[in-house]
Protein backbone atom coordinates (compact mmCIF):
# COMPACT_ATOMS: atom_id res chain seq x y z
CA UNK A 1 0.00 0.00 0.00
CA UNK A 2 2.49 2.52 0.08
CA UNK A 3 2.12 5.75 -1.87
CA UNK A 4 5.23 6.56 -4.40
CA UNK A 5 4.18 10.28 -3.35
CA UNK A 6 5.10 9.85 0.21
CA UNK A 7 7.38 6.74 0.63
CA UNK A 8 6.09 4.79 4.08
CA UNK A 9 2.55 6.43 4.09
CA UNK A 10 -0.08 4.30 3.07
CA UNK A 11 -1.73 5.09 -0.21
CA UNK A 12 -3.46 8.95 0.41
CA UNK A 13 -7.06 7.31 -0.55
CA UNK A 14 -6.90 4.93 1.53
CA UNK A 15 -8.63 4.91 5.20
CA UNK A 16 -5.16 4.51 6.47
CA UNK A 17 -3.04 6.75 4.61
CA UNK A 18 -5.94 9.34 5.53
CA UNK A 19 -5.41 8.73 9.14
CA UNK A 20 -1.90 8.87 8.70
CA UNK A 21 -1.74 12.55 7.15
CA UNK A 22 -4.54 13.95 9.70
CA UNK A 23 -7.02 14.70 6.57
CA UNK A 24 -10.66 15.43 7.76
CA UNK A 25 -11.48 12.51 5.33
CA UNK A 26 -10.06 10.30 6.66
CA UNK A 27 -11.72 11.02 10.28
CA UNK A 28 -15.42 11.32 7.83
CA UNK A 29 -14.33 7.95 6.67
CA UNK A 30 -13.76 5.81 10.20
CA UNK A 31 -16.88 7.09 11.51
CA UNK A 32 -18.53 5.03 9.12
CA UNK A 33 -16.52 1.81 10.48
CA UNK A 34 -14.93 2.12 13.86
CA UNK A 35 -13.96 -1.37 14.26
CA UNK A 36 -11.99 -1.71 10.66
CA UNK A 37 -10.34 2.14 11.57
CA UNK A 38 -9.60 1.16 15.39
CA UNK A 39 -6.46 -0.14 14.25
CA UNK A 40 -5.73 2.91 12.25
CA UNK A 41 -6.18 5.16 15.09
CA UNK A 42 -4.22 3.47 17.44
CA UNK A 43 -1.29 2.98 15.45
CA UNK A 44 -1.42 6.61 14.72
CA UNK A 45 -1.12 7.41 18.62
CA UNK A 46 1.57 4.39 18.58
CA UNK A 47 3.89 5.41 15.67
CA UNK A 48 4.31 8.95 14.55
CA UNK A 49 3.16 10.07 11.57
CA UNK A 50 4.25 13.55 11.59
CA UNK A 51 6.36 14.62 9.11
CA UNK A 52 8.01 17.04 11.47
CA UNK A 53 7.25 18.76 14.51
CA UNK A 54 5.01 21.35 13.42
CA UNK A 55 1.99 18.97 12.59
CA UNK A 56 -0.26 18.52 14.62
CA UNK A 57 -1.92 14.56 15.53
CA UNK A 58 -2.72 14.89 19.18
CA UNK A 59 -6.45 16.08 19.18
CA UNK A 60 -6.98 14.68 16.05
CA UNK A 61 -6.32 11.39 17.14
CA UNK A 62 -8.00 11.65 20.81
CA UNK A 63 -11.23 12.86 18.90
CA UNK A 64 -11.09 9.64 16.84
CA UNK A 65 -10.87 7.83 20.29
CA UNK A 66 -13.60 9.39 21.63
CA UNK A 67 -15.80 9.48 18.22
CA UNK A 68 -15.41 5.83 17.41
CA UNK A 69 -15.87 4.64 21.42
CA UNK A 70 -13.23 3.14 21.43
CA UNK A 71 -11.41 1.86 24.78
CA UNK A 72 -8.43 4.04 26.45
CA UNK A 73 -6.98 0.85 27.72
CA UNK A 74 -4.79 0.59 24.43
CA UNK A 75 -3.24 3.95 24.98
CA UNK A 76 -2.51 3.80 28.67
CA UNK A 77 -0.46 1.12 27.89
CA UNK A 78 1.27 2.88 25.34
CA UNK A 79 2.66 4.99 28.25
CA UNK A 80 5.04 2.00 29.00
CA UNK A 81 7.02 2.49 25.38
CA UNK A 82 10.00 4.90 24.87
CA UNK A 83 9.90 8.49 25.86
CA UNK A 84 8.81 9.57 22.72
CA UNK A 85 5.62 7.13 22.47
CA UNK A 86 4.80 7.57 26.22
CA UNK A 87 4.55 11.42 25.67
CA UNK A 88 2.22 11.04 22.65
CA UNK A 89 0.54 8.67 24.35
CA UNK A 90 -0.08 11.14 27.21
CA UNK A 91 -1.24 14.06 24.66
CA UNK A 92 -3.88 12.27 24.03
CA UNK A 93 -5.03 10.84 27.28
CA UNK A 94 -5.06 14.41 29.06
CA UNK A 95 -7.34 15.44 26.09
CA UNK A 96 -9.70 12.53 26.60
CA UNK A 97 -9.60 12.91 30.15
CA UNK A 98 -10.68 16.52 29.82
CA UNK A 99 -13.65 15.40 27.77
CA UNK A 100 -14.54 13.08 30.93
CA UNK A 101 -12.94 9.89 30.26
CA UNK A 102 -12.05 8.98 34.38
CA UNK A 103 -9.74 5.88 32.57
CA UNK A 104 -7.68 8.07 30.62
CA UNK A 105 -6.98 10.54 33.83
CA UNK A 106 -6.54 7.75 36.20
CA UNK A 107 -4.21 5.80 33.76
CA UNK A 108 -1.89 8.97 33.67
CA UNK A 109 -2.17 8.66 37.45
CA UNK A 110 -0.86 5.16 37.67
CA UNK A 111 1.94 6.10 35.43
CA UNK A 112 2.99 8.91 37.67
CA UNK A 113 3.09 6.70 40.37
CA UNK A 114 4.61 3.53 38.52
CA UNK A 115 6.16 4.37 35.36
CA UNK A 116 9.78 5.04 34.34
CA UNK A 117 8.78 8.43 32.59
CA UNK A 118 6.79 9.67 35.28
CA UNK A 119 8.32 13.05 35.32
CA UNK A 120 8.40 14.27 32.12
CA UNK A 121 4.31 12.73 32.01
CA UNK A 122 3.60 14.76 35.74
CA UNK A 123 4.92 17.79 34.03
CA UNK A 124 2.93 17.61 31.29
CA UNK A 125 -0.31 17.34 33.16
CA UNK A 126 0.69 19.77 35.50
CA UNK A 127 1.94 22.53 32.74
CA UNK A 128 -1.92 22.59 32.19
CA UNK A 129 -4.60 20.65 33.17
CA UNK A 130 -6.63 21.14 36.20
CA UNK A 131 -4.95 21.33 39.86
CA UNK A 132 -7.16 18.67 41.11
CA UNK A 133 -5.70 16.19 38.68
CA UNK A 134 -2.31 15.65 39.94
CA UNK A 135 -2.69 18.00 43.19
CA UNK A 136 -2.61 15.18 45.44
CA UNK A 137 0.83 13.04 43.84
CA UNK A 138 2.96 15.63 45.54
CA UNK A 139 4.03 12.55 48.26
CA UNK A 140 4.45 10.36 45.52
CA UNK A 141 6.53 12.86 43.79
CA UNK A 142 8.78 13.45 47.09
CA UNK A 143 8.64 9.48 47.05
CA UNK A 144 10.06 8.89 43.72
CA UNK A 145 12.25 11.64 42.60
CA UNK A 146 14.99 10.25 45.59
CA UNK A 147 15.75 7.75 42.78
CA UNK A 148 16.31 9.79 40.05
CA UNK A 149 20.30 10.72 38.89
CA UNK A 150 19.22 14.52 38.51
CA UNK A 151 16.87 16.83 40.23
CA UNK A 152 13.87 18.34 37.58
CA UNK A 153 14.70 21.02 35.46
CA UNK A 154 11.38 22.67 35.57
CA UNK A 155 9.96 25.07 38.31
CA UNK A 156 6.30 23.74 38.28
CA UNK A 157 4.72 21.29 39.84
CA UNK A 158 8.03 20.60 41.85
CA UNK A 159 8.25 23.86 43.73
CA UNK A 160 4.56 22.99 44.59
CA UNK A 161 5.41 19.74 46.36
CA UNK A 162 8.44 21.39 47.77
CA UNK A 163 10.82 19.74 45.70
CA UNK A 164 14.67 21.19 44.39
CA UNK A 165 15.03 21.95 40.73
CA UNK A 166 18.17 22.68 39.12
CA UNK A 167 16.42 25.65 37.20
CA UNK A 168 15.23 29.09 38.90
CA UNK A 169 11.83 30.68 39.69
CA UNK A 170 10.11 32.49 36.92
CA UNK A 171 10.32 36.31 37.62
CA UNK A 172 7.88 37.92 35.52
CA UNK A 173 9.08 40.99 33.32
CA UNK A 174 7.02 43.87 33.68
CA UNK A 175 4.52 44.42 30.46
CA UNK A 176 4.74 47.08 28.29
CA UNK A 177 1.51 46.49 27.20
CA UNK A 178 0.40 49.55 28.39
CA UNK A 179 2.97 51.64 26.21
CA UNK A 180 1.79 53.47 23.14
CA UNK A 181 2.80 52.24 19.90
CA UNK A 182 5.27 55.20 19.41
CA UNK A 183 6.89 54.56 22.96
CA UNK A 184 7.67 50.81 22.12
CA UNK A 185 9.21 51.58 18.75
CA UNK A 186 11.68 54.28 20.49
CA UNK A 187 12.50 51.42 23.01
CA UNK A 188 13.62 49.50 19.99
CA UNK A 189 15.43 52.86 18.11
CA UNK A 190 17.34 52.96 21.61
CA UNK A 191 20.80 51.17 21.49
CA UNK A 192 20.37 51.08 25.80
CA UNK A 193 17.75 49.24 25.47
CA UNK A 194 18.05 45.55 26.89
CA UNK A 195 17.37 42.89 24.29
CA UNK A 196 15.33 41.23 26.79
CA UNK A 197 12.84 44.33 26.49
CA UNK A 198 13.13 44.50 22.94
CA UNK A 199 11.97 41.27 22.51
CA UNK A 200 8.98 42.43 24.70
CA UNK A 201 8.42 45.12 22.58
CA UNK A 202 8.13 43.48 19.62
CA UNK A 203 5.91 40.97 20.69
CA UNK A 204 3.77 43.92 21.93
CA UNK A 205 3.64 45.53 18.63
CA UNK A 206 3.32 42.33 17.23
CA UNK A 207 0.05 42.12 19.02
CA UNK A 208 -1.36 45.59 17.20
CA UNK A 209 -1.97 47.26 13.60
CA UNK A 210 1.14 46.52 11.82
CA UNK A 211 3.51 50.02 12.84
CA UNK A 212 5.41 51.58 9.60
CA UNK A 213 7.58 53.06 11.87
CA UNK A 214 9.00 49.99 12.49
CA UNK A 215 10.58 49.76 8.94
CA UNK A 216 13.96 52.07 9.86
CA UNK A 217 14.32 49.85 13.05
CA UNK A 218 14.36 46.38 11.37
CA UNK A 219 18.68 46.75 10.73
CA UNK A 220 19.46 47.91 14.37
CA UNK A 221 17.45 44.61 15.78
CA UNK A 222 20.17 41.84 15.71
CA UNK A 223 21.11 39.53 17.81
CA UNK A 224 24.03 40.69 20.03
CA UNK A 225 26.19 37.87 18.04
CA UNK A 226 25.24 39.37 14.52
CA UNK A 227 24.26 36.22 13.15
CA UNK A 228 20.12 36.84 13.26
CA UNK A 229 17.59 38.74 13.95
CA UNK A 230 16.28 38.78 17.25
CA UNK A 231 12.88 36.84 17.41
CA UNK A 232 9.73 37.92 16.50
CA UNK A 233 11.67 40.26 14.11
CA UNK A 234 10.59 37.84 11.03
CA UNK A 235 6.76 38.07 12.17
CA UNK A 236 7.14 41.55 12.68
CA UNK A 237 7.90 42.67 9.23
CA UNK A 238 5.52 39.52 7.86
CA UNK A 239 3.10 41.06 9.01
CA UNK A 240 4.08 45.05 7.47
CA UNK A 241 3.72 42.82 4.38
CA UNK A 242 4.47 45.56 0.55
CA UNK A 243 4.98 48.29 3.48
CA UNK A 244 7.95 46.58 3.54
CA UNK A 245 8.80 45.92 0.32
CA UNK A 246 11.04 49.31 -0.83
CA UNK A 247 13.11 49.06 2.55
CA UNK A 248 13.63 45.33 1.41
CA UNK A 249 15.49 45.99 -1.33
CA UNK A 250 18.05 47.69 0.68
CA UNK A 251 18.16 44.92 3.27
CA UNK A 252 18.58 42.55 -0.04
CA UNK A 253 21.96 44.19 -0.70
CA UNK A 254 22.89 44.29 3.33
CA UNK A 255 26.04 42.74 4.47
CA UNK A 256 24.77 41.60 7.42
CA UNK A 257 23.45 38.21 6.04
CA UNK A 258 20.44 37.65 8.50
CA UNK A 259 19.14 41.03 6.95
CA UNK A 260 20.28 40.04 3.34
CA UNK A 261 18.22 37.07 3.97
CA UNK A 262 15.15 38.52 5.14
CA UNK A 263 14.96 41.07 2.24
CA UNK A 264 15.68 38.30 -0.38
CA UNK A 265 12.62 36.64 1.38
CA UNK A 266 10.27 40.12 1.77
CA UNK A 267 10.96 40.60 -1.95
CA UNK A 268 10.29 36.90 -2.75
CA UNK A 269 6.89 36.94 -1.27
CA UNK A 270 5.22 39.92 -2.66
CA UNK A 271 6.93 39.11 -6.54
CA UNK A 272 6.38 41.11 -9.78
CA UNK A 273 4.40 39.68 -12.83
CA UNK A 274 7.31 38.46 -14.31
CA UNK A 275 8.37 35.99 -11.05
CA UNK A 276 4.63 34.24 -12.05
CA UNK A 277 5.84 31.55 -14.00
CA UNK A 278 9.25 30.66 -12.42
CA UNK A 279 7.09 29.92 -9.50
CA UNK A 280 4.71 28.11 -11.13
CA UNK A 281 7.72 26.21 -12.14
CA UNK A 282 9.01 25.72 -9.01
CA UNK A 283 5.77 24.43 -7.40
CA UNK A 284 6.07 21.64 -10.34
CA UNK A 285 9.75 20.89 -9.57
CA UNK A 286 8.75 20.78 -5.54
CA UNK A 287 5.51 18.14 -6.83
CA UNK A 288 8.01 16.50 -9.12
CA UNK A 289 10.73 15.98 -6.09
CA UNK A 290 8.14 15.28 -3.84
CA UNK A 291 9.40 17.69 -1.75
CA UNK A 292 6.94 18.25 1.78
CA UNK A 293 8.72 21.19 3.13
CA UNK A 294 8.62 24.61 1.06
CA UNK A 295 5.56 24.33 -0.99
CA UNK A 296 3.32 25.80 1.02
CA UNK A 297 5.53 29.14 0.59
CA UNK A 298 5.58 28.90 -2.77
CA UNK A 299 1.83 28.36 -2.32
CA UNK A 300 1.41 31.74 -0.63
CA UNK A 301 3.47 33.54 -3.17
CA UNK A 302 1.62 32.13 -5.81
CA UNK A 303 -1.91 32.90 -4.09
CA UNK A 304 -1.03 36.91 -4.30
CA UNK A 305 -1.69 36.45 -8.14
CA UNK A 306 -5.23 35.44 -8.02
CA UNK A 307 -6.51 33.93 -11.05
CA UNK A 308 -3.56 34.78 -12.91
CA UNK A 309 -1.77 31.61 -11.51
CA UNK A 310 -4.61 29.17 -12.46
CA UNK A 311 -1.54 26.59 -14.01
CA UNK A 312 -0.91 26.43 -10.24
CA UNK A 313 -4.27 25.08 -9.29
CA UNK A 314 -3.71 21.66 -10.21
CA UNK A 315 -0.40 20.70 -8.21
CA UNK A 316 -1.96 23.07 -5.22
CA UNK A 317 -4.36 20.35 -5.27
CA UNK A 318 -2.27 17.39 -5.74
CA UNK A 319 -0.28 18.65 -2.59
CA UNK A 320 -3.21 18.89 -0.46
CA UNK A 321 -4.63 15.19 -1.52
CA UNK A 322 -1.02 13.76 -1.44
CA UNK A 323 1.08 15.46 1.45
CA UNK A 324 1.98 13.98 5.05
CA UNK A 325 3.38 17.37 6.05
CA UNK A 326 -0.08 18.33 7.18
CA UNK A 327 1.12 21.71 8.34
CA UNK A 328 1.09 22.84 4.60
CA UNK A 329 -2.52 21.94 3.81
CA UNK A 330 -3.91 25.59 5.40
CA UNK A 331 -1.90 27.37 2.52
CA UNK A 332 -3.05 25.07 -0.19
CA UNK A 333 -6.20 25.73 0.58
CA UNK A 334 -5.95 29.49 0.79
CA UNK A 335 -3.45 29.55 -2.34
CA UNK A 336 -6.47 27.69 -4.12
CA UNK A 337 -9.24 30.04 -2.68
CA UNK A 338 -7.21 32.72 -3.82
CA UNK A 339 -6.23 31.17 -7.67
CA UNK A 340 -9.40 29.20 -8.28
CA UNK A 341 -12.52 28.20 -5.73
CA UNK A 342 -14.16 25.62 -8.31
CA UNK A 343 -15.21 22.62 -6.14
CA UNK A 344 -13.24 23.80 -2.73
CA UNK A 345 -17.03 23.45 -0.74
CA UNK A 346 -16.52 19.85 0.05
CA UNK A 347 -12.67 20.47 0.96
CA UNK A 348 -13.52 23.81 3.42
CA UNK A 349 -16.56 20.94 4.52
CA UNK A 350 -13.66 18.13 4.76
CA UNK A 351 -11.56 20.56 6.71
CA UNK A 352 -13.74 21.15 9.99
CA UNK A 353 -12.30 17.49 10.94
CA UNK A 354 -8.78 18.29 9.59
CA UNK A 355 -5.87 17.45 12.17
CA UNK A 356 -4.36 20.70 12.04
CA UNK A 357 -6.36 24.05 13.82
CA UNK A 358 -5.56 26.72 11.16
CA UNK A 359 -7.17 24.45 8.70
CA UNK A 360 -10.41 23.81 11.29
CA UNK A 361 -10.32 27.45 11.25
CA UNK A 362 -10.67 27.85 7.26
CA UNK A 363 -13.38 25.28 7.49
CA UNK A 364 -15.51 27.08 9.92
CA UNK A 365 -15.14 30.31 8.18
CA UNK A 366 -16.01 28.90 4.56
CA UNK A 367 -17.87 25.50 4.84
CA UNK A 368 -21.10 25.65 2.30
CA UNK A 369 -24.23 25.82 5.34
CA UNK A 370 -25.65 22.71 5.92
CA UNK A 371 -26.97 19.83 8.55
CA UNK A 372 -23.93 18.32 8.82
CA UNK A 373 -21.76 21.72 8.67
CA UNK A 374 -23.44 23.35 11.05
CA UNK A 375 -23.82 20.19 13.09
CA UNK A 376 -20.34 19.67 13.37
CA UNK A 377 -19.30 23.11 14.04
CA UNK A 378 -21.67 22.89 17.26
CA UNK A 379 -19.63 19.99 18.14
CA UNK A 380 -16.34 22.25 17.99
CA UNK A 381 -17.86 25.06 19.70
CA UNK A 382 -18.59 22.74 22.22
CA UNK A 383 -15.57 20.40 22.68
CA UNK A 384 -13.53 20.45 25.52
CA UNK A 385 -10.38 19.42 23.78
CA UNK A 386 -10.39 22.24 21.30
CA UNK A 387 -8.28 24.99 20.94
CA UNK A 388 -9.75 28.42 22.70
CA UNK A 389 -9.27 29.90 19.17
CA UNK A 390 -11.57 27.17 17.09
CA UNK A 391 -14.14 27.29 19.40
CA UNK A 392 -14.77 30.91 19.57
CA UNK A 393 -14.48 30.93 16.28
CA UNK A 394 -17.12 28.19 15.84
CA UNK A 395 -18.85 30.49 18.65
CA UNK A 396 -19.32 33.27 15.95
CA UNK A 397 -20.53 31.35 12.74
CA UNK A 398 -24.27 32.10 12.14
CA UNK A 399 -26.06 28.69 12.84
CA UNK A 400 -28.27 30.00 9.78
CA UNK A 401 -28.25 31.82 6.46
CA UNK A 402 -29.44 35.46 7.14
CA UNK A 403 -32.72 36.22 6.67
CA UNK A 404 -33.98 32.49 6.69
CA UNK A 405 -36.69 30.96 8.99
Amino acid sequence: MDDEHAGPYAHPDSTEGLLQRGRGQGAARALRDPRGSAVFVYDGIRRDWRWDGTDDRSLYLARLVQDLELSPAPVVDMLAGDEEACLRACEVLELLALAGSDEAREGLRAYVRNGEHWIRVLESIAAGRPPEWWDDLGDVARTRIGAEPDLPCYFEPWTRFGIETRSRPYVPRPSLAGLGTGELLALLADARTERATQFDALRALNGREPAEGLIPLVPLLGASDGRRSLPLVRRAVDRLGALAVAAAHDWARADVPWLAALGADVLADHPGPEALPGLVDELVGQWSAREWCGPDRTARRLARFGPDAAGAAPCLRRFWLHTPHSYGRTAYLQALAAIDRDGLEHLYAESLWDCEETTRLLGIASAPMGPETLGRIAVLRDDPMETPEVRAAARARPAAPTGSG
